[in-house]
Order: structure tokens, then C-alpha cells, then sequence
């Protein structure tokens, strides 16, 4: 899709339909005031009206704010582009001119734009092809600052569609060796580096309790690490992603109704694949490192089992009372594995790693974990920009004893079933160095990774949860 930023009138424009923004209900300023009165619109967050003969489409907005932009922009788009012939449209101008409106406007209708049709066999798209931004009373320096405001826009709506197409892509069609295969092509198309570890790279590094978890599955597990190095960056970053391509539950085997979406069990690994994306794309001056654990958690004969007691990279022993809390222990390899290739200022790593999370937080939100403020300060700032919501869970020592094991370092799961979000965090923190403590935040997506409804900018199925978040965190330890 093709953004255009123009300076002429609007009643210049000769496309096919112009979105406008109606805030707090005021309808009297409105070019069809009365006419709206007429259908009963109230001008009220994300309520769309489509005057087809006027070639108008009026969308509310409760205040003028980002994140109402950006949801308003959403579901506007729906409501037209994938049941209409359109393909230039244009954006009225706003009261106030502001380039966080802009990039929010533009956001919205790339991620609102979006669908996945692969499996369809008469996929319905959008024909959208222009969208053209009008601004009023605008000089050569604010149209240059919303143009860059439009382009940084774009390359993080494209990175976060681009991580909603893995995860919402069926674990048949992307298991971890295509995941693999993903990063590389990625590492092609711009100006990241890629290592990849088999099998033999794996146990020559005693990922051991990662192997255990791959290891009834026909699909061998890989360890991805994607970098962005640029000259002289103004700090390094360390990403980590659970890739869990399909999860059944191991011999802990899944109720059948729970193992419907587990397709999304990859989520934190597509958010990780997105931001480098991205990043690569923005040339940022912040160095970042994105690891990657690709798994498949199958049942057989070789399947781990219960009971089991796993030797993890950092010499920790696990005690396995649940094979379905596999991916605590995929990431506790990885942790150990990227803290030994990188010394970071920040580790952030994320995962659908519990429903407990959802239960808390419910479908819409980040939980976040850490021992320190600084990193979680960082992403609750970033919050603020990216529309991705964020809440702290805290640990605390009552919990921790609830992971204790009598028979070896720390049990997978908790002995109680309640806090479980935070016990799963308290199990990862025993993976992270004592002199990384203080930097390690980790991100439970497992609330908003994976929606079966559409929710403000947010699609049925992958959301990309994540990417926005924490492109906005790095481009803020760009400044």
C-alpha cells in the first residue's frame, strides 16, 4: 500500500472515498451533520458510518489521542476495503496536526488492512492500493517530520503483519525447520546476520532440557540467532522467543479442545522474528540480538516424561511434573545460551507461556516480570506510544518456595496451581546470571498473542503482540 502526503485542499481529491475523524460526538462541524443526526450516529469510539452516494466514511473517536486513532482507523478499514471495489483513499485533515496522530492513523489502516487467506480457496481482499494523507496549513518541515512519522509507521505495521502470518500459519505448514528457514530469507531481504544450531549444535551446548522437549517429535528443533550490528550502538539488546511451533501437551497430553489455536504456541518467536524485522529495517543504532527456541511438543515412545529429572545448559536440574509446561523449559536453555553469546544491557524475553496469565490479566494484555524496575520502566514507557498494553505481575519469596523440588534444583511447575503466571517467571529468573538479574524482564503474551475475535486494530487469530512494543522501546534507546 502506498502512502501519499499532500498539502492541496481536500476537495482536490478525485479517489474513491474519504475517511474522516469525528471526536467527542461533535457532529455540527461535520460536512453531512445532518444527514448523520438522521441514521443515529453518535460519533462514539470506533462507530462507522459509510454514506455511499456522498463517498464518505465517518468514523468516531473519543478523544484525540493515538491509540483512538490508530483503533479507529482499524476498524474503519474493515468495515469497507474487503467488501469494496476502493483503492485510493483519503485521510481528512485533523484539528490538530501531530505526527504520533499520523503515524497511529497510518498504523491503523495497514494493521486493519490485514488478512490472512492462505487456506481460503476464494479469498476475499482488500483492493486498497493509495492512501492519501491531507494536511492543512502545513510547512516543508512538519510535512518532512510526518512523512518519516508515515514511513516508521509502515515498516512496523509491515513487521507486525509479517509476524501475524507465522503465527497464524497451521503447524503442518511451519514446523521449526521452516522457521529456520524464515530467519534466513529474512537475513537475505536486509541487513541482519543469521547462526542457526541443529541437533548436533544443540547437544554439544547441553541445551538438554530443549532437547528433551523436541524429542518425540519428527521434527528436529533448531536454536535461531539473528543479529543487527551496527557501528558504534548506543547499547545492546538481547531478545529471546519461545517458539513453540505446535504443542500438544506431551504425555501431559491437552484436553482436544485446548489444543485448537495451539498453532500460536510460536508466538513469542514470530514477535522476535518481527522486531528484527523491523529493526533491520530502520537501521537503528542499538545493537540486538534475537534468539530463537524452534520446538515441536509431541507424544511417543520417546517422548519426555513426568517424573523425568533434565539437565539444563546452566548445570541446573529440573524436575518434570507436567510435560505441558514445555516452554519454560525451551527458554531456559535459551536464556543460558544467549546470555553466553552476548553480554546485553537489556533481556527481554517473550512467550505464551501461561493461561494463568490470561485469567489475570485477560485477553488484551502484556504481563511483565523481572527482578528490576529499569527494563520494566522501559517497556510501560513504550506502552504509552505502541497502543500494546502492559502490566507488572510482581514476584515475591512466598511464591518462589512453591517451585521447590525435592529431588532436584527446581520443579517445572508449581505445586500449587494458583499465581502460576508468576511461578512460571520466578522458574525462568533461576535461568538468568546473577550479573543479569537486574537487566531481565520477561513478557507473558499469552493474553493478547492469539484472539478468536477481531479487537480494536487486531485481527481474528495472530496479533503480533509484541512487535509495536518493542520496536517503540528500542527506537527510545535510540534517541
Amino acid at each position: 500500500m502506498l502512502f501519499h502526503v499532500s498539502d492541496t485542499p481536500i476537495a482536490s481529491f478525485d479517489g474513491d472515498i474519504t475517511l474522516i475523524f469525528i471526536a467527542n460526538g461533535n457532529l455540527e462541524e461535520a460536512q453531512d451533520a445532518e444527514l448523520l443526526k438522521k441514521v443515529g450516529f453518535k460519533a462514539e469510539q470506533d462507530e462507522v458510518v459509510h454514506l455511499i452516494e456522498k463517498q464518505r466514511l465517518y468514523v468516531g473517536i473519543s478523544s484525540l489521542d493515538p491509540d483512538s486513532l490508530r483503533s479507529a482507523s482499524a476498524t474503519a478499514i474493515r468495515s469497507v476495503c474487503c467488501k469494496s471495489i476502493y483503492k485510493h483513499l483519503a485521510v481528512a485533515p485533523l484539528n490538530s496536526l501531530n505526527e504520533y496522530y499520523m503515524h497511529a492513523i497510518c498504523e491503523g489502516i495497514l494493521l486493519g488492512n490485514y488478512t490472512f487467506t492462505r487456506y481460503k480457496s476464494k479469498p476475499i481482499v482488500s483492493n486498497l492500493e493509495k492512501v492519501s494523507i491531507f494536511l492543512e496549513d502545513c510547512d516543508k518541515t512538519t510535512k518532512d517530520i510526518i512523512k518519516n512519522a508515515i514511513d516508521n509507521a509502515t515498516i512496523l505495521a509491515n513487521a507486525t503483519n509479517f509476524s501475524r502470518d507465522i503465527v497464524n500459519t497451521t503447524p503442518d505448514d511451519c514446523y521449526p525447520k521452516i522457521m529456520a528457514q524464515i530467519a534466513t530469507k529474512l537475513c537475505e531481504d536486509s541487513n541482519l546476520e543469521c547462526n542457526i544450531l541443529g541437533i548436533k549444535e544443540l547437544e554439544k551446548q547441553n541445551m538438554n532440557a530443549l532437547l528433551a522437549v523436541a524429542r518425540a517429535s519428527r521434527h528436529e528443533p533448531y536454536v535461531i540467532h539473528l543479529k543487527h550490528k551496527p557501528a558504534n550502538p548506543k547499547c545492546v539488546i538481547t531478545l529471546v522467543g519461545k517458539g513453540l511451533t505446535y504443542d500438544s501437551g506431551g504425555l501431559s497430553l491437552k484436553p482436544s479442545a485446548s489444543m485448537v489455536t495451539m498453532k500460536s504456541d510460536k508466538s513469542g518467536a514470530s514477535a522476535v522474528l518481527g522486531i528484527m524485522k523491523a529493526i533491520g529495517e530502520m537501521d537503528l543504532p542499538v545493537e540486538v540480538h534475537g534468539f530463537i527456541g524452534a520446538v515441536e511438543n509431541m507424544i511417543g515412545g520417546d517422548a519426555y516424561k513426568p517424573d523425568d529429572v533434565l539437565y539444563a545448559k546452566n548445570g541446573k536440574t529440573i524436575e518434570v511434573r507436567n510435560t505441558d509446561a514445555e516452554g519454560r523449559l525451551v527458554l531456559a536453555d535459551v536464556l543460558a545460551y544467549a546470555q553466553q553469546e552476548v553480554n546485553a544491557d537489556y533481556i527481554y524475553d517473550f512467550a505464551t507461556l501461561t493461561g494463568a496469565c490470561v485469567v489475570a490479566l485477560g485477553a488484551y494484555t502484556i504481563g511483565i516480570m523481572g527482578n528490576s524496575d529499569a527494563p520494566k520502566t522501559l517497556l510501560k514507557n513504550a506502552s504509552k506510544i505502541s497502543g500494546e498494553m502492559v502490566t507488572e505481575l510482581h514476584f515475591n519469596r512466598f511464591l518462589k518456595k512453591l517451585i521447590k523440588s525435592e529431588i532436584a534444583d527446581i520443579s517445572n511447575v508449581a505445586s500449587s496451581p494458583h499465581g502460576g503466571a508468576i511461578t512460571a517467571g520466578l522458574f525462568l529468573s533461576e535461568f538468568i546470571n546473577e550479573e543479569n538479574k537486574d537487566k531481565w524482564t520477561h513478557l507473558d503474551i499469552a493474553g493478547p498473542a492469539f484472539v478468536e475475535h477481531t479487537w480494536a486494530e487486531n485481527p481474528h487469530g495472530g496479533s503480533g503482540a509484541g512487535v509495536r512494543l518493542m520496536v517503540n522501546l528500542l527506537q527510545n534507546l535510540a534517541k
